[in-house]
């Protein structure tokens, strides 16, 4: 075996090794020196050269940047999620004719639809999904996050939260706790703006929580400006914390009026009639001072 190739194959066993025992730290650090290696790999993705050892190094790479993804995961890094993912990604498209399939694939490409929609970066979601197959299309990762979106777009917030109960990989429970999250505040905004208050059953079963400690503790982290009094959640102090703008109305109606003066004076000698509330296009158009001017 090429002795790149071996080195190669002997991090990345240190590396699983790590990544069993969920030595985390010890996987980035060795992570980083994968990546340093597979450069030395010129069958690999931009160049794809056809080399001696090209597919078993594609295969290898591909494994490695799959472990890359999850571990970005279990660590909580959504901004090195993207960078392996993209890394990953060609792997997936233009080596798709030289490799066989992986197993980990549909998962993977599950999951970052799944973190785009928790991004609300919905634009990108679509147009991943069109450039998945429809054979992808029918995957249950792949129609997880598809049915995610919809139910999200329809603001049927409880089949979002039930979902976390069905997901297709255990990885995917991370992103659902920050889609349920993000569902929750939405939730919130609304109700502090509908209710001057309500019963914490009410805020339980409306914030779709299992119980008052999950409720009270998500109020603790996310709300101490409500005020929990009597068995009941008052949002009135949170909406006068936030002042509203006043709107100008005597200015706006000076300015209105002085507009109005101007151009009486102006047409003063046309003789044509102007209502000025706010002049219109059709008077401007017919004023004959108006038409000088021009």
């Amino acid at each position: 075996m090429d002795p790149k190739l071996t080195e190669v194959s002997q991090v990345f066993e240190r590396f699983k090794a790590a990544f069993v025992r969920k030595d985390f730290d010890t996987c980035t650090s060795l992570l980083s020196q994968l990546k340093v290696l597979l450069t030395g790999f010129k069958s690999l993705p931009p160049l794809f050269e056809e080399t001696p050892n090209a597919i078993h190094e594609l295969t290898l790479a591909r494994d490695i940047y799959e472990h890359a993804v999850v571990l970005s995961v279990k660590t909580e890094d959504q901004d090195a999620f993207e960078r392996d993912f993209f890394q990953l990604k060609p792997y997936y498209t233009d080596s798709r004719g030289r490799l066989p399939p992986s197993p980990q694939e549909y998962p993977i490409l599950g999951l970052n639809l799944l973190r785009l929609l928790v991004q609300n970066r919905i634009a990108e979601f679509h147009t991943e999904l069109e450039l998945l197959s429809p054979s992808a299309l029918d995957n249950p990762c792949i129609k997880h996050a598809v049915e995610l979106e919809q139910s999200f777009m329809e603001g049927a917030y409880n089949r979002v939260l039930s979902a976390r109960q069905t997901v297709p990989h255990e990885t995917y429970v991370y992103f659902m706790d920050l889609l349920a999250k993000t569902v929750r505040d939405e939730i919130a905004g609304c109700s502090e703006k509908a209710y001057d208050s309500l019963s914490l059953n009410d805020a339980r079963q409306m914030l779709l929580f299992s119980s008052d400690k999950e409720l009270l503790e998500y109020i603790n982290e996310e709300h101490p400006e409500w005020e929990i009094k009597n068995g009941s959640v008052f949002f009135q102090r949170a909406k006068e914390s936030v002042p509203c703008k006043e709107i100008p109305s005597l200015q706006l109606i000076n300015q209105t009026l002085s507009y109005a003066r101007s151009w009486s004076e102006l047409c003063n000698g046309c003789g044509f009639p102007i209502i000025f509330v706010l002049p219109s296009v059709f008077n401007l158009l017919n004023c004959c001072c108006f038409q000088g001017a021009s």
